[in-house]
């Protein structure tokens, strides 16, 4: 993967900056994009429980949003650490990139600033740490606000993107893209299909994380009553997230064939255009053989899901020059760790909905001790496709008018290779910390409210924020690891 020695003999070391800044860019996003994805999920689900408890007046429903928003206020965090680098980047490693297209991704950025996180900062403070300071009306309205602002934020990030994959609604002179049309540079061709398909896998995977904790307690014999809540509205949640993100995956799969099929011939392992496509259950894609080693395929499928016909066919890898091939050995399994994932995820839902109507579903059996090791699952599709996305580009950044190689900044490799070694470094840190105060959270579970009072503190209702940092933390509000420190008054 890494061409990082090729002087070895001479006992010189020589970096790729292209594949360096490539590898980078990806370490960062990786770690970055599973957190966006569970809080645009979690906000929603928060604002659900909250408006449940304002019409039911039941109180597990504060017990577990007040719970659900301590594990968001991390992850909200977490996702904001690792976030602000990516927009450094691309100035330090993707300068010419940003060049060519900062007049149309700079203000989709800027909006994404001036709509959604000016939103999420503005009620933030109010769904964090206003708990008992403001009538539950206003809580709930301000965790729903915080959910539309985290689905606004996903707007304009995959509008961003979006055109990177179908560019459309600019033109360009001497090198450089112009607006012309921002309606068609927003609403851009793949626009609408992606970004249905990340907003739909950001509730699936909180459902699945919620399905998780649930299990997990329902086997440990914890928080029955919230345990059972949760694992209803999950598995409600998953019966329909599932299958639709299949509808919308197709949808979205279409979509691709018709302005990106290079990424569809490497996602299928699709070599040869003028034959009738398999549907490749499995095989190893050899780009030296243009053929897929060990193949398992059922013959005609792979044409009618694509072109609805069963003699149909698509253009195949090798209707294409080999230098825009994307890396199809990683843009296939990668497509199939994302399908197979959602296969199973359907699977769920329909047997939790099952074990539900035959009144089983919360007995301590098969389907509770596997579905309390899911939690990853979601994450791990999540990563997939976009891998998929992202590979399947290549080797364009903005496709078919800037090269990846043409849009790096002029930097050394080894200045790329010495920032990519402290990002791991620093995210493994971060990443564990974050990690660690979550699963403390989980470990806790949903409580009563809880009030302060040791240590000297005043003995008043703590905030969700408050709360989250005594248990995550293990020690009273304020109180450091010497004498204890004075709360300040509500």
């Amino acid at each position: 993967m890494f061409r990082l020695m090729s002087g070895a003999m001479e006992g010189a070391v020589e970096f790729d900056p292209v594949l360096l800044a490539r590898i980078q860019f990806a370490f960062t996003i990786s770690f970055h994009i599973i957190f966006p994805a569970f809080t645009i999920g979690l906000s929603a689900f928060i604002a659900v429980l909250l408006w449940l408890w304002l019409r039911t007046k039941n109180e597990k429903f504060h017990r577990l949003a007040r719970f659900w928003t301590k594990i968001f206020a991390v992850s909200f965090a977490m996702g904001v650490v690792s976030g602000i680098v990516l927009s450094y980047q691309f100035g330090t490693n993707w300068s010419r990139f940003a060049e060519f297209s900062g007049n149309v991704i700079g203000p989709l950025m800027g909006y994404e600033v001036l709509t959604a996180f000016y939103l999420e900062a503005t009620f933030l403070g109010i769904m964090l740490f206003g708990w008992n300071r403001f009538p539950p009306w206003l809580i709930a309205l301000s965790a729903t606000l915080v959910a539309i602002g985290t689905s606004m934020s996903a707007f304009w990030i995959l509008a961003a993107n979006s055109w990177m994959q179908t560019p459309a609604g600019h033109e360009i002179r001497d090198g450089i893209a112009y607006p012309v049309d921002w309606l068609r540079i927003i609403f851009n061709p793949s626009f609408p299909y992606r970004f249905a398909h990340m907003l739909n896998a950001a509730y699936l995977t909180t459902a699945v994380v919620v399905l998780a904790v649930g299990a997990r307690y329902l086997l440990a014999g914890r928080h029955p009553e919230e345990s059972r809540t949760m694992l209803r509205m999950a598995v409600g949640m998953i019966a329909v997230s599932a299958p639709l993100q299949l509808v919308i995956g197709d949808q979205h799969g279409l979509n691709t064939l018709e302005h990106q099929p290079v990424k569809v011939a490497a996602m299928e392992g699709h070599w040869n255009g003028r034959d009738p496509a398999s549907l490749v259950l499995f095989g190893i894609p050899d780009e030296e053989a243009r053929a897929n080693r060990f193949e398992v395929a059922i013959p005609h499928l792979g044409s009618l899901i694509l072109t609805h016909d069963w003699e149909g066919t698509y253009q195949g890898l090798t209707d294409f020059p080999e230098d825009q091939w994307p890396p199809v050995l990683n843009v296939f399994f990668a497509f199939r760790i994302m399908v197979g994932i959602g296969l199973l995820l359907i699977a769920v839902g329909f047997l939790g909905l099952y074990l539900w109507w035959r009144g089983r579903l919360f007995e301590p059996g098969l389907f509770l001790r596997f579905t309390s090791f899911m939690w990853p699952l979601g994450f791990i599709a999540i990563l997939a496709g976009w891998f998929v996305t992202e590979q399947g580009r290549q080797p364009w950044l903005v496709y078919g008018h800037l090269r990846t190689a043409d849009g790096i900044s002029p930097v050394p490799g080894a200045s790329v290779a010495s920032t990519l070694a402290l990002f791991v470094f620093i995210y493994g840190i971060v990443f564990t910390t974050g990690i660690y105060y979550i699963n403390r959270l989980i470990n806790r579970g949903p409580q009563g409210q809880a009030t302060a009072g040791a240590g000297g503190l005043p003995n008043r209702p703590l905030s969700a924020a408050e709360e989250a940092a005594r248990e995550a933390t293990g020690r009273p509000v304020g109180q450091g690891p010497g004498k204890p420190l004075r709360a300040p008054e509500g």
